[in-house]
């Protein structure tokens, strides 16, 4: 089983991060970001497919979107964040990044985090990790995923661990490239409690859901920027993220993208820009991430609870 923040390598060395999960029409849905274990960007990634990989580039009529796609034929290796993740833990020498890793495994260990619903993705996934790497882990529990949300919490009151500095929530903005300024990319982060310092290294926190949403077919119906009040938000840190919404004709807000992962809160007024999808069956919902970059769209609190 494929799932989204699996890696896949190809037999031309090139590796795919999995955006989805399962397959379709036997091809696995997912975006190029190593070539030969060297990180490439979104422009890059599309130009070198478009030249060279043309087959890799493909249009999922469930997504509505052009994407990239590998034939489960063409797959190598499949590179899974469980199994990395234990390997690390049985290692009898690991490098300094993974002495943080370890560190930080063993301090969520001690507040009663089952590891065996933890995974490690990003650079340390395919050991393409450098000594400035981030650590990337991947939870595949709800339940487990908000424990250690309110874990986090709780060593960054007793400073175990730090929060990020002003130069490391500087970069992480230029790198998400989003709509919203920076301080108010910086209020809606640091509250979501998902990403802290260990050791003076920055981690991030991601869950993964498998299968909580059926492959339903959406076509896209144009751009929408509105506001309205968060009735649920308990997917809203899923991936994708999904937030219901009290609006007479659209459901729910989904984000395929991590910059607004966890966004609002049940009860919050927010401001959001997407596209506006509709099913089969007439529901309809707003995407925020109809591409990668999502230029043109976000989700804003516009009126919190406190």
């Amino acid at each position: 089983m494929f799932l989204a923040k699996d890696f896949i390598e190809t037999t031309e060395n090139l590796i795919f991060a999995v955006v989805a999960d399962g397959t379709e029409d036997n091809k696995v849905l997912c975006f190029l970001r190593y070539v030969q274990q060297k990180k490439v960007d979104t422009d890059a990634a599309n130009e070198l497919l478009k030249h060279h990989h043309p087959d890799y580039l493909h249009y999922s009529p469930v997504l509505d979107a052009y994407l990239h796609a590998v034939p489960v034929q063409r797959i190598v290796k499949h590179h899974q964040p469980k199994q990395r993740l234990q390997n690390i833990l049985h290692t009898a020498q690991p490098d300094s990044i993974e002495q943080d890793l370890l560190a930080l495994c063993h301090l969520l260990q001690t507040h009663g985090l089952d590891l065996s619903q933890w995974g490690v993705t990003g650079s340390l996934l395919i050991g393409a990790q450098q000594a400035s790497s981030d650590i990337d882990l991947v939870c595949y529990d709800r339940d487990a995923f908000q424990h250690c949300r309110a874990v986090i919490g709780e060593l960054l009151a007793q400073h175990a661990l730090h929060t990020l500095s002003d130069a490391d929530w500087q970069q992480s903005y230029q790198r998400r490239d989003c709509e919203l300024n920076f301080a108010d990319y910086h209020w809606h982060e640091r509250r979501k409690l998902n990403k802290a310092l260990i050791n003076g290294r920055k981690f991030d926190l991601s869950l993964i859901n498998s299968a909580r949403l059926p492959a339903t077919a959406y076509q896209k119906c144009g751009a929408i920027t509105l506001q309205c009040q968060v009735l649920d938000d308990r997917y809203a840190f899923d991936y994708p993220a999904e937030i219901t919404i009290d609006h007479a004709d659209i459901s729910s807000v989904v984000s395929f993208t991590a910059t607004y992962t966890g966004q609002a809160m049940s009860g919050e007024f927010i401001e959001v820009s997407g596209i506006v999808e509709q099913s089969a069956h007439g529901d309809k919902r707003i995407v925020v991430g109809s591409s990668r970059e999502a230029h043109g769209e976000y989700i804003k609190v516009i009126r919190c609870l406190t």
